[in-house]
């Protein structure tokens, strides 16, 4: 089928349209790897009521603006989907969806400026996870593109050097005899660049002397590594972000890393979320905790403290609310006295019902906050919460966001309640894909 590429949309798709048939209509097709103008020969893969998927058969008409991808894998792995596209005009993209997103389900015009926040575009992850294969030869690799096929790889460009030259190393060493229930295992640097802890996920018919001797060995050659956990592959999924059960099946070394920022200096647990590109979380702190100050402020979704421990600086008092318990653990262990944890999913510390009940590990706000920060999972706010925050009529909200389309569905009853966005910003947490980082500041 030839298809005209009309533009890029969210996912890292670009929209086409069928030809018009004998009702008239046309069916919107989704083409990864492509560029606005082009036309391409295209096979269907997979036809759904009122759309379809498909891919490159040939490219027909390229654009002026592909270039070559730098990326043996790229098209192959399923982690990037923009190398085909120049950074800068990446970053364009980036702006044009999110401002259309917002248009399209929040009903708003952006009147300020989206404020790019650009970062290198290569080496940029601090934390990566592998799969692993054991049989018949240790290799690592990715999912495939569109599948859960594994794809062996020797490096990844947009991993950070000290985790290529890990992955480059165990390749060498064969995985050193690498217990076979080991599934995956996930590499997370520190700033510098220069320590790492590693945690796998592992199968039935874990013997935990192999664990250990294995991670004893990892140590051994690799002395970067301060530390390996093993955890049941079998993980707990919260708010599309996976957090392990707080008991590991084995350890060898630390079970945390310290993670130094310009204003503060992180303890970060296996398991614990913290943002991954290694270059931008000074600049996003920044923006969500600038010119902030006042008595009360709600870190809502706080994980590790990594905004609340900086508001404290600026703040009487602070209350941060997180679900998973190693984040929560290392919230407490971060944030200063004048900060306290709240133990607890934001719905329901927010939800009037539960706090009534006398819930005892949520304790009502007692004040209105004069700041509400939110960060939460790619699932967004949801209306339980928007319902809550709009009854404690903050004058201040800033959320953070990795999702265009949930933070717009959220955004548009904060409006409707009398919330303006006095700022826009566009962080690039993910260059070479199509996942957008956004902070909206309001107020009313």
């Amino acid at each position: 089928m030839l298809l005209s590429i009309e533009k890029l949309i969210y996912g890292g798709d670009g929209l086409a349209r069928t030809p018009a048939g004998p009702d008239g209509r046309s069916m919107a097709v989704f083409v990864p790897f492509v560029l606005p103008g082009e036309k391409v020969e295209a096979t269907i893969l997979r036809e759904k009521s009122g759309f379809a998927r498909g891919s490159v058969a040939q490219l027909i008409e390229a654009s002026q603006e592909r270039i070559e991808a730098s990326c043996p894998y790229f098209r192959h792995c399923g982690g990037c989907h923009y190398q085909h596209i120049s950074y800068e005009r990446q970053l364009e993209f980036k702006a044009e969806i999110l401002r259309e997103t917002l248009r399209r389900t929040a009903k708003i015009e952006l009147k300020p400026e989206i404020r790019l926040h650009a970062s290198p575009p290569w080496n940029y992850r601090n934390r990566t996870r592998l799969q692993v294969q054991t049989a018949p030869e240790f290799a690592l690799g990715y999912f495939q593109f569109g599948s859960h096929n594994f794809l062996p790889v020797g490096e990844c460009p947009i991993s950070s050097p000290l985790l290529n030259r890990v992955m480059a190393r165990l390749l060498e060493l064969r995985g050193l005899h690498c217990p076979p229930a080991v599934q995956e295992i996930e590499l997370f640097a520190n700033a510098d660049d220069e320590h790492l802890l590693a945690w796998a996920f592992c199968g039935r018919d874990v013997q935990h002397k192999d664990l250990l001797r294995w991670a004893e060995a990892l140590r051994r050659e690799l002395p970067e590594i301060i530390g390996v956990i093993f955890f049941s592959s079998r993980r707990r999924l919260e708010d599309d972000e996976a957090q392990m059960e707080t008991k590991s099946l084995a350890r060898s070394g630390a079970n945390a890393i310290c993670y130094g920022t310009r204003d503060h200096e992180y303890q970060v647990s296996a398991g614990a979320f913290f943002q991954v590109n290694r270059h931008l979380i000074n600049d996003l702190v920044s923006v969500v905790t600038g010119n902030a100050s006042g008595d009360l402020a709600l870190d809502l979704y706080a994980g590790v403290g990594l905004f609340s421990a900086v508001l404290a600086k600026s703040f009487h008092h602070i209350l941060g609310v997180e679900a998973s318990q190693t984040s929560y653990a290392d919230f407490v262990h971060n944030v200063p006295a004048n900060a306290k944890a709240v133990g607890a999913r934001t719905e329901d510390y927010l939800n009037q019902d539960c706090r009534r009940s006398g819930h005892p590990k949520i304790r009502p706000v007692q004040k209105r906050p004069d700041l509400v920060v939110l960060d939460p999972p790619r699932t967004g706010v949801g209306k339980v919460v928007l319902r809550s925050l709009i009854e404690l009529g903050a004058p201040s909200v800033r959320y953070v966001s990795c999702d265009p389309a949930t933070m717009a569905r959220d955004l548009a009853p904060l409006l409707a309640a009398g919330y303006q966005v006095e700022e826009a910003h566009l962080f690039d947490l993910f260059p070479e894909t199509f996942h957008i980082e956004s902070v909206l500041l309001l107020a009313r």
